[in-house]
């Protein structure tokens, strides 16, 4: 019984410290966001993989989702025969929740796990502490871009998520399952609005950051070789991936409440 109490006791205290010190360098990386030089090259470089580099694995995840939802709802409406109603249902649920939450999945998958990677490589092989020899701040040249890069990138993301994944629902349910396509398209004129859409967003730029100062956060902090990549990449996506859920948890509730 000892033992176990001293084994959740330092647990406890573990998870205590590694927040402690994630907070801390959330706090010294917001300064440097503010003070030059901003490496805007690096930056734009880091967009064109995190955005750019992502659209092929949105646009299928995002098609295929519209698809698989069109059918699934159709299944439940058309037994009580409200096919029609599926529009604006299929609209509200892909730009409030699956696309902001499978599109920062999808960027986890790819982009989040590459930052880890990356900057674990760094780390291991002492490049990040050449920098620091070199008068440069590794926070400010490798942690900075990324995080601003990810925070830009993921609402532009899911609004292109959002896209796809509507026009895939509508054509399966129009040419397919034999909805009424002007009636849908109605549906979503009548109930939806700006602010379903704003909310996805607000969850992109809140997604964005999260994911990417974990990942930064945890590659930065490799240790133990070639084998502590691997488990600081397995780390920053499991944390991130789990992250997702949490914020979008809370942000829907205080769209709820407020």
């Amino acid at each position: 019984m000892i033992k176990f109490i001293e084994l959740l006791g330092n647990s406890f205290i573990k998870v205590l410290k590694g927040f402690g010190e994630f907070t801390l360098f959330q706090l010294e990386v917001l300064k440097l966001m503010f003070i030059p030089p901003y490496r805007i090259k690096q930056l734009l470089y880091q967009i064109m993989f995190m955005g750019y580099g992502s659209l092929g694995v949105i646009l299928l995840t995002s098609f295929f989702t519209g698809l698989v939802e069109a059918v699934q709802l159709y299944n439940g409406f058309h037994k009580f025969g409200v096919e029609d109603f599926m529009g604006y249902t299929i609209f509200v649920s892909v730009v409030k929740e699956l696309g902001p939450v499978f599109a920062a999945l999808m960027v986890v998958s790819r982009g989040i796990s590459a930052y880890a990677a990356e900057l674990g490589s760094m780390r291991v092989t002492e490049q990040i502490d050449a920098l620091e020899v070199m008068a440069v701040n590794s926070k400010h040249y490798l942690i900075v871009p990324r995080i601003l890069a990810t925070t830009i990138s993921l609402p532009f993301l899911i609004l292109f998520f959002d896209m796809i994944a509507n026009v895939g629902a509508y054509l399966i349910s129009v040419y397919s399952l034999d909805v009424n396509g002007y009636a849908y398209l109605d549906n979503i004129r009548q109930f939806g609005s700006i602010s379903d859409i704003n909310e996805g967003i607000v969850k992109g730029i809140v997604f964005g950051y999260i994911i990417s100062a974990i990942g930064t956060f945890i590659g930065y902090n490799t240790r133990g070789g070639a084998k502590g990549v691997g488990q600081s990449t397995t780390k920053a996506v499991v944390l991130s991936s789990i992250s997702i859920f949490v914020a979008d948890y809370v942000i829907s509730t205080f769209y709820l409440l407020f």
